[in-house]
């Protein structure tokens, strides 16, 4: 009977089982790599069967790919809505930084699936048909604050809009990626709230320092202010 009623469920509801699918395979692999993922145990967590798992998704490579294309479509989908286009080119660039830092921090199975993959030299990737197509309205995103910035004179380059992602793209994630080596190597916790605000506040003023041709210390925190001698009357 129990197992009538599920095979019930699924057929009622097969996109939120596909959905499941996606999810648990997403920690799985995040956990365990491509090679150490265990479809049993997908099929487990999602309350499904391998039966189920593999008409709804595929067999491993394809649920693996149909993992990474969900993990692009998720971030970008959230940096369209970061509504760039209406805020001056400088605070749109601070936007975007900021949203790329705290989403990679939310979200370090991300990290871990994308070092999964280039271990690979994204071969499950390049089997992709929409992965390419989903980057494309992002860069021009970017090429349109770019423009602006230099139309305005906020900037006095107008760079490679794709060039400017993967540097903040990058400046996030060897950070991150890297932390508990680094944390070790320079004596500090690299993870507390108060190294990851100062590199939040690092990664801003290097890239608007390099766009503006400004000195970074303009966008950096504002030293205290020196308060004056209490009057003693002497």
């Amino acid at each position: 009977m129990t197992k009538t009623k599920r095979i019930l469920k699924w057929q009622r509801d097969p996109e939120g089982m596909r959905l499941r699918i996606l999810e648990d395979a997403k920690q799985e692999f995040a956990a365990h790599g491509l090679a150490g993922a265990r479809v049993d145990r997908i099929a487990i967590n999602a309350g499904a069967n391998k039966r189920m798992l593999y008409y709804h998704v595929g067999k491993k490579d394809d649920l693996y790919l149909a993992v990474l294309e969900g993990a692009y479509e998720k971030i970008r989908a959230e940096e369209r809505r970061l509504d760039l286009e209406h805020l001056n080119p400088p605070k749109a660039i601070e936007r975007l930084i900021d949203f790329t830092w705290n989403y990679f921090i939310r979200n370090p199975e991300f990290l871990a699936l994308l070092n999964t993959e280039n271990l690979a030299r994204a071969r499950h990737l390049k089997r992709s048909t929409k992965v390419k197509s989903m980057h494309s309205p992002f860069v021009e995103m970017i090429r349109t604050v770019v423009r602006r910035g230099v139309e305005s004179g906020d900037f006095v380059v107008a760079v490679d809009p794709v060039q400017l992602y993967i540097s903040i793209a990058a400046l996030c994630f060897f950070y991150l990626s890297n932390s508990a080596t680094l944390s070790v190597i320079f004596g500090r916790d690299l993870l507390s709230k108060e190294a990851k605000d100062e590199r939040l506040t690092h990664m801003v003023a290097l890239v608007l320092a390099a766009l503006t041709g400004k000195s970074a210390a303009a966008f950096g925190p504002k030293p205290p202010r020196s308060r004056a001698p209490a009057h003693t009357g002497v």
